[in-house]
């Protein structure tokens, strides 16, 4: 009897031949994703599909009315409402895409991407990728030219973001490099010492990967670290002056409001984007130079050893498992054929032979 083999599960999505937006100009295409936004202002993104049907509270639509159609179309459908169709933008995409944890904001991507000054083809660190929303913006920044080596300690929020990111541009990345493990032992594996011009850490405690980053940094290489909390920030800071290899650390948060405008009745909306965390950045000092002297000395009870806190302190709000393995299994069924590898930090053990 022969044996039988289980058939391969195929990708479902294509690989796109130009990389991202750049592959998405022109007329509507089955396998794109687009934005449908109403009257209302609600947006719903899909991919289209030669059977797929789009239907929400505004009206309905086959997919096959709308592929060949320019972008920035409006349709009225069959009740009436009036329908505005796009290729969604970065920052739309960041919003709807699955995720296992959660996304850095565009409003603080796009000052990490500024004030980390990521040029084409940089040479990048990144760690913490989460769900790929930063990764985005890092690649965009970087180009093909670059490099940019990616860590995260889950595998599962690894394949999660290797999915969105792929579905962003279309296929696999080359400049990207996507690896699970603990920082500082990837980074001791896969990174020459003085290589990478620019880490970017999106981590519980980055405090604790000063030394890793600081090894990888070429002198004048730029560190930033993004985090949630006032605990964290300080624990981060006090962490770079006290390795004597950086700048005076910068940090700072920012807020965004919306305003509405309607004739002579202008005023800011009632709602905002507040607090969503922390930057911290600094520069590597060159290898026999120590850092500035501070002038201005610390105020008085700045430091106090009692007040010590500890990890567990700071709290960290995950998915819950069920969660992720879901959004993992939906992400694995829209990979390109092209898809991402998760590879591992460090090689696998070896187990012992036995005689």
């Amino acid at each position: 009897m022969s044996e039988q083999t289980t058939p391969a599960v195929q990708p479902r999505v294509a690989t796109q031949q130009v990389l991202g937006q750049a592959g998405r100009r022109g007329p509507l295409r089955y396998g794109e994703r687009v934005q449908v936004t109403d009257s209302k202002g609600r947006k719903h993104t899909f991919v289209l599909d030669p059977g797929g049907y789009f239907q929400s509270q505004r009206g309905s639509f086959y997919h096959r009315d709308v592929v060949g159609r320019d972008e920035g179309t409006v349709i009225t459908t069959e009740s009436g409402h009036e329908l505005l169709l796009l290729r969604p933008l970065l920052a739309d995409y960041v919003l709807s895409m699955p995720r296992g944890a959660q996304v850095v904001y565009t409003k603080d991507a796009g000052q990490i991407i500024a004030f980390a000054d990521i040029f084409p083809g940089a040479r990048v660190l990144e760690a913490g990728v989460g769900s790929g929303a930063l990764t985005m913006s890092l690649l965009s920044a970087i180009g093909e030219g670059g490099h940019l080596l990616s860590i995260e300690r889950r595998h599962d929020f690894a394949a999660i973001a290797a999915s969105n990111v792929d579905a962003w541009f279309g296929r696999h990345h080359p400049a990207w490099e996507l690896r699970t493990g603990d920082f500082a032992d990837v980074v001791a594996a896969h990174v020459a010492e003085a290589s990478v011009d620019r880490v970017v850490l999106d981590m519980l405690a980055p405090w604790e990967n000063v030394d890793a980053a600081a090894r990888a940094l070429v002198p004048g290489g730029v560190f930033l670290a993004y985090v949630a909390t006032v605990p964290q920030l300080s624990r981060t800071v006090e962490a770079l002056r006290h390795s004597r290899r950086f700048t005076e650390p910068e940090s700072w948060e920012s807020a965004v409001r919306n305003w509405h405008v309607d004739g002579l009745a202008v005023r800011p909306d009632h709602r905002m984007v507040a607090h969503t965390g922390f930057l911290i950045s600094a520069r590597r000092l060159a290898a026999d130079s120590a850092p500035l002297t501070r002038k201005r000395l610390p105020a008085r009870g700045a430091y106090d050893d009692a007040g010590f806190w500890t990890i567990e302190d700071v709290g960290e709000r995950t998915s819950t498992d069920r969660k992720v393995r879901r959004v993992l299994r939906d992400c694995r069924a829209k990979q390109p054929e092209d898809a991402t590898p998760v590879q591992p930090g460090l090689p696998e053990p070896q187990e012992p032979e036995h005689e």
